[in-house]
Parts: C-alpha cells; structure tokens; sequence
C-alpha cells in the first residue's frame, strides 16, 4: 500500500473519530440541559415549603373555598389529568409546573413519543399540576397556569392547551403566566377553548384551591422536583440512559406482554 494510500485512510479514521466524539458531546449537552434545568427547579425546596405554604391564598383571584377538580380528574383527591385510554397498560405519571424550565425541556424531547404512544391506547398519563417555582421564586404564574390547564380540562382542551403553554413558557424569572389577560390570550392558539366559560373559570380561579391541594400532595409525596416521571410507578426521569426511544421500547414491551 502507498504512503499516500494510508494517509488517506488514517484521515478518514480520523474524521470518523471526530464525528463521533461530536455526537457524544452534542447528546451529553442534552442530557445536561435537561438535567441542569432540573437542578433550578429544585433548589430551594427545602428552604421555600414555608414559603409556599405562606403564600398559598395571597395570590391574586385566589380561591379559598373548597378544592373545585377539573371535569375528568381522576385518582386520589381527584388530582389527575388523564390523557390517554383508561385501559392503556402503561402509565405515565408525571408531576410539573408550567414555570419550570426542566419540564419544559422534558416536554420539548418526549412530546412527540407521548403524543405517539398515548394516541396508539398504549400509554395512559396522568398529569399533576403544582406550584414550586412560585415558592421557589415568588409571583403566581405557576398557579395561574396550573388553573388555567384545569380550565381547559373542563372545556375538553387540556392536552392542547398545555402544549401551547409549554410552547409559549417565558423565561423562568419572568412571573408572565400570572397575568389572566396572557393565558386568555394563549388559549386564542387552542380551537374552540377561548369561551366564555373558559374565560370566567380563569379569572375566577375556580381551580385554585384544587392546585394548592396538588402541591400538596407533591410535597407529601417526598418529590424532590419537577418534573417527577413515574412509569408504572418507577421514576424514569432519574435514569441517564432515558431516551425517548428507550420509553417508547419499555411502553411497547409492556403491551406485548
């Protein structure tokens, strides 16, 4: 073989090399980004349940009535949102906040498979709707939201309408989700949500109540953050090696077997 003839394939071995260690570093920004935003919407927990607590009925068109849950809600106390078919075998249960940058990025990565899986009957999910960030940073927003989705639950547009917040969610400092006007205006985005009922349920804050009672529950629960993914009751976000595909593979064996 020619000198030239292997320099050529050193070179190409070297490329190849290259392009690899690009892929590993590119999937490990990633996992880091949503990892690290998971970080910020846990620190301060500990410090902030007093917080929290202190806060819950000083937010504005509070509700300090009896927990009202969403048409649908189902579970304990009535704190789920289900998406998906009642006899999906695997479920997914997971715990967010519209404020939260992680869930965010965990919606961003998993929309498409869940979208997917929940639409195929093979995946159930349970959504729990709370406040940490509030606690965590001040302001409303998340409890706002967190009303508002229940809102659209009742109107049928939950899935929808959560999407398009999580499209739409401002920076995290940015207590933005606290005013009604921008959540009215978000649901213009949802077909056939931007109601009149709709918009009464918003500003009247029907659901306040029933979110504090979520967040709640998550802070009983021993969560350490949001958001919390449970498959089956196993939490999934903790695992490094979850991809999409890898959830897609474990909803997809559990139905065939």
């Amino acid at each position: 073989m020619s000198e030239k003839n292997r320099d050529g394939k050193r070179t190409a071995r070297e490329r190849l090399a290259v392009e690899r260690e690009k892929q590993k570093a590119t999937e490990k920004r990633r996992r880091t980004l949503i990892v690290g935003a998971s970080v910020v919407c846990v620190l301060g927990l500990a410090a902030v349940i007093g917080v929290v607590a202190a806060n819950s009925g000083k937010h504005k068109s509070g509700n300090a009535g009896p927990a009202v849950a969403p048409s649908g809600a189902q579970g304990k106390d009535s704190l789920a949102i289900p998406v998906g078919k009642d006899g999906a075998k695997s479920t997914l249960t997971v715990w967010e906040d519209f404020r939260c940058p992680a869930c965010q990025a965990f919606e961003a990565a998993y929309r498409p498979t869940l979208h997917e899986l929940a639409e195929a009957g093979k995946l159930r999910i349970e959504y729990h709707l709370v406040r940490l960030i509030d606690g965590n940073l001040g302001g409303s927003g998340s409890l706002r939201a967190a009303n508002a989705a229940a809102c659209a639950q009742d109107a049928g547009r939950f899935r929808d309408y959560h999407d398009v917040l999580y499209a739409n969610q401002p920076k995290e400092t940015d207590d933005a989700f606290a005013s009604n006007d921008k959540l009215i205006a978000l649901a213009g985005k949802v077909k056939g949500l931007d109601t009149p009922a709709f918009r009464k349920c918003v500003t009247d804050g029907t659901h306040d109540s029933w979110v504090d009672k979520s967040n709640q529950a998550f802070r009983a629960g021993g969560f350490s953050g949001t958001p919390t993914v449970l498959l089956d009751g196993k939490n999934i976000y903790q695992d490094q090696t979850m991809t999409p595909a890898k959830l897609k593979q474990l909803v997809e064996s559990a139905n065939r077997g």
